[in-house]
């Protein structure tokens, strides 16, 4: 079996905008370098200061060298039947792979990161950064930030992991299906094993800690180890790998459980990577009150935090909407539900289709009445109603509750539950802060699903 020990210096963190500034390849059997290939390359692009003065290569040294489509062919040859080596494997890897694309040669080998070896086999180190591993084996790097250098000090380092690997780590990590071929290096293998094939929410950890990404699965393993098999060469997907230290999750009876909680963990947390569901929702809602004068109005305004609201909206025209329709249905006054500017004689007066309430010709006590039986109707027409699927533990079932038209909440219940009292089922569920994106998914489920629909009464 061939290794190829290989080292680059670039312009930049990712390989879809930046070029390869010099390559190093070591070619060895395990215990001996049988062949070497290294040379500057014209990377196209400009090399920042910053990385001239880490590397110390600038636009002046590579001005005249030639570019990496020239080596193209012989790289190809020198790497297709080898193992690819690398102190932090997938870096290099997707710039080798990129750019020999962009050549017109396609790249497929299997891969060995001396990060992750040295993790296994050289347990309880305070990093594994290539200087510090070094240091820890007393392996001098001749030429630091160079990749000749870098790539010498690899070869020295994976000789002495190969020699101290009596559990045989390298031999997994070449397995088809070794998940540490394509794991970036600072998530533990071990996590990802634990993680179950059941729906959920995962949670992607940085250094810290800290939650930079929350997604939700049908099966939680299946979708975490799709971030890491597809090695994209863009800066999102890069920089995306880099952060990411711990692998947490939640696991849920259902997928709509899982939508539903993703949802809410993104507004809670608010995740630098998560992209979507990460805006300003305003929430409004319909309110009444009784004015100085004893007649009770109706308004729509942005949610009070101390107030119930008679029902809430996620946008303002969708509010407006509704307080016409029952305006129209009860023959309320437009002025007395702020419909109509104060100012303004009443339209729907002159057209005899309000009773007067706005100049007092109908009495506050006849006019709240229409209002209670209007606010009755809308506490009425708004469904209650829970959707129960399979439990995470036998015994139990799953339950997402809508009252009165509004996401309450979810949880477990036991298999015996009776569902004649509202209060009861309240009492086992989780409440949770309820937005249109969550109405939506679970008023669509229950279309999708209606044998797993309960009618509950208001």
């Amino acid at each position: 079996m061939l290794y190829a020990i290989i080292d680059i210096e670039t312009t930049g963190g990712f390989a879809a905008a930046n070029g390869i500034t010099e390559i190093a390849v070591f070619i060895t059997d395990g215990k001996k370098v049988t062949r070497e290939f290294h040379t500057l390359l014209n990377p196209v692009y400009t090399i920042p200061k910053y990385i001239e003065t880490l590397t110390g290569i600038t636009n002046e040294m590579v001005e005249y060298e030639r570019d990496f489509k020239s080596i193209a062919d012989e790289l190809y040859e020198l790497l297709q039947d080898k193992i690819f080596v690398a102190h932090n494997v997938n870096f290099d890897y997707s710039f080798v792979k990129y750019h020999l694309a962009q050549s017109g040669y396609e790249l497929n080998c299997k891969k060995l990161c001396t990060i992750r070896l040295g993790r296994q086999i050289i347990p309880g180190l305070k990093g594994y950064g290539l200087e510090k591993i070094c240091r820890h084996l007393g392996i001098k790097i001749e030429d630091r930030h160079r990749a000749k250098g870098d790539a010498a000090a690899t070869v020295k380092l994976f000789h002495h992991l190969l020699q101290s690997d009596t559990d045989g780590h390298v031999k997994m990590m070449l397995k088809a299906k070794s998940k540490e071929q394509f794991l970036p290096p600072n998530i533990p293998a071990s996590e990802i094993k634990k993680i179950p094939s059941n729906p959920g929410v995962y949670y992607f950890h940085d250094k810290k800690g800290k939650v930079i990404y929350v997604g939700k699965a049908k099966n939680l393993a299946k979708r975490v180890n799709s971030h890491f098999s597809n090695n994209k060469s863009n800066k999102q997907k890069q920089e995306f790998l880099k952060k990411i230290y711990h692998i947490t999750y939640q696991e849920t009876a259902t997928e709509l459980m899982a939508f539903i909680l993703e949802s809410i963990e993104i507004k809670k947390l608010w995740p630098e990577q998560n992209r979507s569901q990460k805006r300003f929702e305003p929430v409004y809602g319909m309110y009444s009150f009784e004015d100085s004068r004893g007649y009770l109005r109706l308004c729509i305004e942005k949610k009070k935090k101390n107030l119930k609201a008679l029902y809430t909206f996620n946008q303002l025209t969708e509010g407006f909407t509704m307080l016409r329709q029952l305006m129209h249905t009860f023959e309320l006054c437009p002025k007395l539900c702020f419909l109509q500017a104060e100012k303004v004689e009443c339209q729907q007066l002159l057209e005899n289709k309000c009773k007067g309430a706005c100049v007092q010709k109908e009495s506050a006590g006849e006019y709240n009445a229409r209002v209670q039986k209007c606010i009755q109707h809308l506490e009425n027409e708004l469904p209650s109603f829970a959707l129960v699927d399979d439990g995470l533990e036998p015994g139990e079932q799953s339950c997402v509750l809508i009252e009165k038209g509004r996401f309450y909440g979810m949880g477990y219940l036991s298999a015996h539950t009776d569902f004649e009292g509202m209060e009861n089922i309240k009492y086992s569920l989780t409440p949770y802060a309820e937005n249109e994106y969550i109405r939506g998914m679970v008023f669509q489920y229950a279309e999708r699903y209606p044998y797993k629909k309960i009618m509950l009464n208001n």
